[in-house]
């Protein structure tokens, strides 16, 4: 499968790393350009191109960036994308310690219905719950006992089926945790975010959420700090 990723941190990476093992034809992109990503390149046998070439040149499309830099994507970045290319948005809304305030997140719209009307695109949400590392070399086969599970929530129900199939070959057990609007039940702060948890783990802590946020992802008058600091 052509997969396209726009963002290449933690999670970026990591993605960019695996799926090219699993023999995926990657195309990675960032906000500084393609010649930043030539050793992740070099590494892993992905092609690095512009953010319109990674949304444009894929059979899936993953948004891996900060929550507070998705408004300077370009606004036509999705134009002539046929509409059964799915895009994946694993991204957290870190209002204290990275994004500062978002007042649409913090009413409590869902922050990747956030994401979707940002792109104007429909979003799956995954990968958002795991630790990098985790993602990276926690992975093992279908059938393997106490696998780790991973939600994904999505109103598409074709793309979150891609999706959902991706998590599995990553070696994870996918989990479907409903439609978008459902997806605040594994945001930062709910009984899901990096717990690591088998399926039926997964599954009962979805069920345990609430969707108030806890205080320590809720902006402030003075938001954002940092992760050292958050403010």
């Amino acid at each position: 499968m052509r997969i396209g990723i726009i963002g290449a941190g933690q999670i970026g990476g990591t993605l960019t790393r695996r799926l090219s093992q699993l023999g995926h034809e990657v195309s990675v992109a960032n906000s500084r350009g393609p010649e930043t990503l030539a050793t992740l390149a070099r590494e892993t046998g992905a092609k690095a191109v512009t953010v319109e070439e990674a949304a444009r040149t894929g059979d899936l499309v993953v948004v891996t960036i900060p929550e507070a830099k998705i408004p300077n994507l370009p606004k036509d970045l999705f134009s002539g994308v046929p509409r059964e290319v799915g895009v994946v948005d694993t991204g957290n809304y870190y209002p204290r310690q990275r994004d500062g305030r978002i007042d649409e997140i913090e009413a409590g719209m869902t922050e990747s219905r956030w994401v979707e009307r940002n792109l104007g695109r429909p979003v799956v949400k995954a990968f958002n719950n795991i630790y990098a590392q985790h993602l990276m070399d926690l992975g093992r086969p279908a059938g393997t006992p106490h696998r780790i599970a991973l939600p994904v929530a999505g109103d598409d129900s074709q793309a979150k089926s891609v999706v959902m199939k991706l998590v599995d070959e990553l070696g994870f057990d996918p989990v479907d945790a409903g439609g978008l609007d459902d997806s605040w039940r594994q945001q930062p702060g709910t009984p899901v975010y990096t717990g690591d948890f088998d399926a039926e783990g997964v599954r009962r802590a979805l069920a345990k959420g609430s969707p108030e946020r806890k205080p320590e992802f809720q902006g402030t008058s003075k938001s954002p700090g940092s992760f050292a600091r958050p403010a």
